[in-house]
């Protein structure tokens, strides 16, 4: 096992910028992952470790053969982990295929439209993997699902759900070879309630926090919906509703 004391070694360097830096991880291929826990979900679902990196105090912690360990001091995890109080282990992997197949073979889809959080991203991705999600299709430029704020929020849904960012332009032909309707949770004057709504082979697109869904893509929806709520309430988190739409899904398929 090696052990690094320096910032300036090319390994922490790298870390940091894979840390920050969106470009760098599509360029290099490699994504952040931080916490004992979230490497306990990547070995149990055989995620392609990379480079694994422990506090020294964490230097006993297993670690599957091959994989590069490395410990470092306590003040060096702080410089480079992307938590406040780091919690000893972060550890690299390659990125999954982020380009979708030429069609989908599911019938549950979400479609993320310019979600700026990455909070949000990697709690919906979190939620489709619980509720049974074929697949996540991100478009308009929403936040990394890869952002180590997102992969940390996804609990290690990460590493088994597929996520996948597309062009606007190209999702609609996209649902077209696989034989999917796309949806929209907007307003609009079809729009009807969700339990009512036919969403049988059905893409739901979930809009961001602050413009919704954008009008490019709500006019090229086949329905609408409305999440049923109190009037005195005008909207949910985008992360919440997505849990909603996502909740009737799984319940019309007999899953519960």
């Amino acid at each position: 096992m090696e052990l690094i004391t320096s910032r300036s070694n090319p390994l922490m360097v790298r870390i940091k910028k894979l840390r920050d830096d969106r470009k760098t991880r599509r360029k290099e291929g490699l994504f952040l992952c931080d916490g004992v826990k979230m490497l306990e979900e990547a070995i149990r679902w055989h995620a392609p470790i990379d480079t694994v990196i422990l506090s020294e105090d964490l230097a006993d912690t297993p670690v599957p053969d091959g994989v590069r360990c490395v410990t470092v001091p306590g003040e060096l995890m702080r410089s480079i982990s992307p938590m406040e109080a780091p919690q000893g282990a972060l550890f690299l992997v390659r990125c999954p295929e982020l380009s979708p197949p030429d069609t989908l073979s599911g019938t549950r889809y979400l479609v993320l439209d310019g979600l700026q959080d990455p909070g949000n991203v990697g709690t919906i991705l979190r939620t489709a993997d619980a509720f049974g999600c074929h697949g996540v299709l991100l478009t308009n430029h929403c936040a990394d699902p890869l952002n180590p704020k997102a992969v940390r929020a996804t609990m290690g849904a990460i590493f088994r759900t597929p996520i996948w960012e597309v062009a606007s332009s190209d999702l609609l032909p996209l649902l077209h070879r696989s034989n999917l309707k796309l949806a929209a949770t907007a307003l609009r004057d079809d729009t009807v309630s969700l339990p009512e709504a036919d969403l049988s082979g059905t893409a739901v697109i979930i809009g961001s926090e602050g413009k919704g869904v954008s009008e490019a893509l709500l006019h090229q929806c086949s329905s609408t919906v409305r999440i049923p709520m109190e009037p005195t309430c005008e909207s949910l988190n985008a992360a919440m509703a997505a849990t909603v739409v996502l909740w009737e899904l799984y319940r019309r398929d007999g899953a519960c």
